[in-house]
C-alpha cells in the first residue's frame, strides 16, 4: 500500500517566509544523561535559529539534561501522568497549537512516538517525523505506532544499516526513511593527555592504573551487569585495573547490588550523572559497550574522537564505527568470554591501543560532524514543509473554477471577451 503525504485539511500551509524560522518541537519521554538525549541537546544548541526555532517536549519529567537545557530553550514537561493517561492527547494538541508548531519530531519509540504524532496530526502540524535511535527491543515500534504510518512524513535513521532495518524490518516506506548520521563536536571530544592524571587523582588512583569505562544510561538493554562480570573475571589478570560507570537510570540498584555481590566496591566506580564526559573519556585506556541492542551509539563516537579504542558488542550499526582490528574490537552480544578476551588483548598492548585510537578519531572526523547532522535536520524539516506548501498551492489552483474559453474575469466582477484560453484570475 502506498501512502500519500498530504497536509492536514483544516490547516493552510503557507509558503515559508525566509524571515521567519520554522517552529520545531522535539518530543521525548525525559532527558536523563544518555546518548540520544545528549545528541538532542547538542543538536538544538547548534541549530540555526534563523531557520529553525527549537523547543523540547518531555512527556514525563525533564530529567537532568532537560533541566540544564531549560536555561537556554523552552522545555515543556509533565504531560503524561501515568501509562494509561489518555488526557496526554488533548494536552499535547493544545501545546502544539499554542506554540504554533510547524514541525513535530518524536525522538525514540514507545508512547511519545504514538501520542506525539497523533497530537501533531490533530493539531494540524504540517511536518510530522520520528527519529529512532535503536533497533528492536526495547524500542520496537509496535503495531499501534505502525498504524500512524500514513500521517508520518519521515523516519530518521542514524546510519545506513539502521535505515535498511527501518524499511525492511519495521516495514516503513523506503522513500520516507531518511538517514541522518549521528555527529559529535570533535572540538569538544578530543585527546587530552592531561586528563589522564587529573581524573585518576580525583578517583584516588595512581597515574599508571589502567582505567576501563562505560558511559550509558543505566537501563537493562545496556547490559551493565556484563561489564561488572568482566571486571570480576579480569581482576586477577589486571590486579591494578579500575572500572568506571558513568550514567544513571532505573537499573542503578541492581548494578550496585551486583558490584557488592562480587566484592568490587573498591574497583568499580559508579559515578552517576556527569557533565564532564569529554575529560572522563580522554582519561580512559579503553571504552566498552555491552549493549544487547543499539543503533549508532553516540558514546562510541565520543570515545573514538578522544582517541580511545573501543570494545563493543556487534549490534545495530556499531560495526560502522568500531572497525574490527582497526578502531577497536567487536564481540557477539552476550558472549562474555569473547568480551573478556578482546578487552585483554587491548589492555596488554599499548601500541595497538594508540594505533586504534588515532584511526578511530580519523574515522569520526571523516564519517560526519555535529554540523553535518544539524544541517541534515534543518534541511529535512524545511524541504518537507516547502513540499507541503507547494502541494497545497497546486491543490488550490486545481480546484479553481474554469471560465469559458473565450472569456476572462475582470476585477470589477464583469466578464470580458479574450482571444486566449485563460483560467480564473484572482
Amino acid at each position: 500500500m502506498r501512502f500519500i503525504r498530504t497536509p492536514r485539511p483544516w490547516r493552510k500551509v503557507p509558503s515559508r517566509n525566509p524571515a521567519r524560522p520554522l517552529h520545531c518541537l522535539f518530543v521525548i519521554t525525559s532527558m536523563p544523561v544518555g546518548g540520544a538525549e545528549t545528541l538532542l541537546v547538542n543538536m538544538i544548541r547548534r541549530i540555526d535559529p534563523n531557520r529553525i526555532r527549537a523547543e523540547v517536549v518531555c512527556t514525563k519529567t525533564r530529567g537532568p539534561l532537560g533541566e540544564q537545557l531549560a536555561n537556554e530553550f523552552p522545555v515543556h514537561a509533565n504531560l503524561l501522568h501515568h501509562k494509561w493517561d489518555l488526557r496526554v492527547l488533548p494536552r499535547l494538541i493544545r501545546l502544539f497549537r499554542r506554540r504554533r508548531a510547524d514541525a513535530v519530531i518524536t525522538v525514540g519509540a514507545g508512547d511519545k512516538m504514538f501520542w506525539g504524532r497523533l497530537a501533531a496530526w490533530f493539531a494540524g502540524v504540517p511536518v510530522i517525523a520520528s527519529a529512532l535511535h535503536s533497533t528492536g527491543w526495547p524500542d520496537g515500534v509496535g503495531r499501534m505506532n505502525r498504524c500512524l504510518t500514513p500521517i508520518t512524513d519521515a523516519w530518521i535513521a542514524v546510519a545506513d544499516s539502521h535505515g535498511e532495518f527501518l524499511s525492511q524490518w519495521e516495514k516503513f516506506p523506503a522513500e520516507r526513511v531518511q538517514v541522518i548520521r549521528n555527529g559529535i563536536d570533535c572540538s569538544t571530544f578530543k585527546p587530552d593527555v592531561a586528563q589522564r592524571g587529573l581524573v585518576r587523582k580525583e578517583l584516588g588512583l595512581a597515574d599508571e592504573v589502567p582505567l576501563i569505562g562505560i558511559i550509558a544510561a543505566l537501563r537493562s538493554e545496556k547490559n551493565h551487569i556484563a561489564f561488572i562480570q568482566m571486571a570480576e573475571r579480569l581482576r586477577d589478570r589486571f590486579p591494578t585495573a579500575h572500572w568506571v560507570i558513568v550514567g544513571d537510570g532505573p537499573e542503578r540498584p541492581a548494578i550496585e547490588a551486583e558490584i557488592a555481590k562480587r566484592g568490587l566496591a573498591d574497583r568499580v566506580h559508579l559515578l552517576g550523572t556527569r557533565h564532564d564526559t569529554p575529560r572522563l573519556l580522554a582519561a580512559l585506556d579503553l571504552f566498552t559497550l555491552c549493549s544487547h541492542n543499539e543503533a549508532s551509539p553516540v558514546s562510541i563516537l565520543e570515545a573514538l574522537a578522544c582517541e580511545i579504542p573501543v570494545v563493543a558488542t556487534d549490534v545495530g550499526s556499531v560495526a560502522e564505527s568500531v572497525i574490527e582490528g582497526r578502531t577497536g574490537r567487536l564481540v557477539p552480544p552476550g558472549d562474555l568470554d569473547a568480551f573478556c578476551e578482546a578487552t585483554t588483548d587491548l589492555l596488554i598492548d599499548s601500541s595497538k591501543r594508540a594505533r586504534f585510537g588515532v584511526d578511530g578519531r580519523q574515522r569520526v572526523l571523516e564519517s560526519g560532524s555535529l554540523e553535518a547532522m544539524v544541517r541534515g535536520y534543518e534541511q529535512l524539516v524545511t524541504e518537507i514543509y516547502d513540499a507541503k506548501a507547494i502541494s497545497r498551492e497546486h491543490e488550490a489552483k486545481a480546484t479553481e473554477p474554469c471560465l469559458p474559453r473565450d472569456q476572462e474575469y475582470e476585477p470589477n466582477g464583469s466578464w470580458a471577451p479574450t482571444s486566449k484560453v485563460q483560467g480564473y484570475k484572482a
